[in-house]
Order: structure tokens, then sequence, then C-alpha cells
């Protein structure tokens, strides 16, 4: 269960450290409410305040490899902030909120816009050579990849949880032509910790899953 209240605290240290202070605009708490009820919606079952706050940890652990490591933080928190399972362009929709929130919010115009483009980032996890930020969000955003056996059991369920609505033979292709995309990656991580932490478990998980699967749709297993 995530803590909220430290969300809460969370949110206004990566603004303050980010944005101008100006007694004139709204209070910062109110827009870390606005996210968390739509953390909080009822279709999600992996995108929720839990998955929020294992980014946010993640990041913590890889801040020395970002330039921005509050923009990052940022990001996180709008990365899955507009999340509808059958929609396809949830990562855009998130992106053009954090457009009109974080001006509000105090951000300026530079700082809006890269938090924006990690946003959108997040379509691909594939940032490119010397991102910096771009890397730690996605490396923060696919560590699930590498959790223990248990944690991926139970990542593997949420995500399947939240397409109920996809019948089981469609959602076997669609998940293990993920899966196959990902272990066809040059490398799953960018930043050296992820590289040398996270790298082999993930690709031993996601092989497994794959596996997983391809004997689930046998008619002879």
């Amino acid at each position: 269960m995530a803590d909220l209240d430290d969300l809460r605290s969370r949110w206004l240290r990566a603004l303050r450290t980010t944005g101008e202070e100006d007694a004139r605009r709204p209070d910062p708490s109110r827009y870390a409410d606005a996210l968390l009820d739509r953390w909080q919606e009822p279709q999600r079952r992996y995108h929720t305040p839990a998955h929020l706050t294992a980014v946010l940890d993640h990041i913590d652990t890889l801040e020395e490899y970002a330039d921005d490591p509050d923009l990052v933080r940022l990001a996180a928190w709008f990365h899955d902030a507009v999340y509808a399972p059958d929609r396809s362009e949830n990562e855009e929709r998130s992106a053009r909120l954090a457009e009109r929130a974080l001006p509000e919010a105090g951000l300026s115009a530079s700082a809006t816009a890269e938090v924006a483009r990690l946003v959108r980032l997040t379509v691909t996890h594939d940032p490119a050579p010397g991102d910096r930020n771009g890397e730690v969000l996605c490396d923060a955003d696919l560590a699930i990849l590498a959790a223990p056996p248990a944690a991926y059991a139970a990542y593997t369920a949420q995500v399947r949880e939240e397409y109920h609505f996809v019948p089981n033979d469609a959602f076997r292709a669609g998940r293990s032509a993920v899966l196959r995309q990902l272990l066809d990656l040059p490398a799953l991580f960018r930043t050296p910790y992820g590289r040398s932490r996270w790298e082999p478990t993930a690709r031993y998980n996601l092989a497994a899953e794959l596996e997983m699967l391809s004997t689930a749709g046998d008619p002879a297993s």
C-alpha cells in the first residue's frame, strides 16, 4: 500500500527545487492531490500509486546518472497520469497534461518542455545516447522487469487484470510480441547501474514469461 502523504511530500520537494516561488500561484499540494486521484482510478491494477512510488524510489537510486533528477521525478509523476488500457495515446495525453499543469505550478517553459519530453519517451523506452535524464526515467520505469520471482509474477498478474477485456489468445499474442521486442533490444537498461544490476535478471524474467505464454497457448500442453 503506497503512503500517499509521503508521495505528496516527494512531489513538493521536487517541485520546490525546479519551480519558482510565487505567492499568487495555487497551492502546489493541489497538483499532487489531483495527480494522486488519477493514479487511484478504478481501472488500474499495476499503474497505481505503488508503481509511482517504485519508480520514484528507483530514480533515487539512479539520480547520480541524471542531469536534472528532480525533473525526472516530476516526469515520473506524469508518465502514467493518464491511463486507459483500451487507449493507445496515454503517454501523449499525459505529456499534454504536464504541459498544462506545470507552468501553473511554477515551472519555466524549458523545464516543462523537458518533463513533457521525458513523458513521451516512455512510449518507446529508447533514449538517445547521452540522454541522461531519459536513461534514468526509462530504467526506473522498467526496473520491475528485474524484480524477484514473486514480485514479477504479481506484476504480470496485475497487467493481465488491467487488460481483462482482451480475450486470452489475443492477450498472449500481444504480450508475447512486447516481450520479444524487449528481448531483441541490445540493452534493456542504459545506466551503468541498470546494466550491471538489473539487466541479467530482467532478461531471465522476460524469457521465462515468454516461454510460459507460449506453453499456455500450445494445445498439446
